[in-house]
């Protein structure tokens, strides 16, 4: 089991790499002018967030998100990432208002609308982020057209998830930009943010 983590650990960060790079190559191309963000990355979907009510690939339009993929149960990289986009997004200032958090569960078996809502409700996680879910047909779906790898790993009487950890920076017209890379300090993550919104 720990050996298999280790490998979705390296495909991660293989993934985010692969990720940075078509950022960095459509920025810096000959002839290629102002990144071009919009690419294979995300697309329509249809799901429901914590409220219950449904909401389609819309709910990105308008501004600046940050689109993770975790579960409520995950027991160390989805609260991480979740707290240093809080921080993120508390050091923003008075561009916070331009930027949402936008949470996509793996694990639709038990992330329901009522558990997302708790689970987000948490102060040390961003204040009004969204948490989606949906069928399991519905899931996999969004995570094709976002690339995000996810698989039940089965523990004891029940299971945890093993998948990928990417940020996905989606600009308000709700198509991709960069990578976020939520593991420096917020400072810097804040610098990712308002570098895109900036245009650069």
């Amino acid at each position: 089991m720990i050996r298999a983590r280790g490998w979705v650990a390296v495909a991660a960060v293989v993934l985010a790499l692969l990720l940075a790079g078509l950022y960095l190559w459509r920025s810096t191309a000959p002839g290629a002018g102002p990144a071009d963000p919009s690419s294979s990355i995300g697309g329509p979907f249809k799901l429901v967030d914590q409220s219950g009510a449904p909401v389609d690939e819309r709910v990105l339009r308008g501004k600046w998100s940050a689109v993770f993929f975790g579960y409520t149960f995950c027991p160390d990289v989805c609260p991480t990432t979740l707290t240093s986009l809080a921080r993120a997004d508390e050091a923003l200032g008075d561009q916070a208002g331009r930027f949402q958090v936008v949470f996509i569960t793996v694990d639709p078996e038990r992330d329901t609308s009522k558990a997302l809502a708790s689970y987000l409700a948490s102060p040390s996680f961003p204040k009004g982020a969204l948490g989606l879910t949906g069928s399991a047909a519905q899931i996999a779906a969004v995570a094709r057209a976002y690339h995000v790898y996810y698989q039940k790993a089965p523990q004891g009487t029940s299971y945890t998830m093993d998948h990928s950890s990417v940020v996905y920076l989606m600009d308000p017209n709700g198509r991709f930009v960069r990578p976020l890379d939520v593991s420096v300090a917020p400072p810097l993550i804040v610098s990712q943010i308002r570098g895109a919104m900036a245009g650069g």
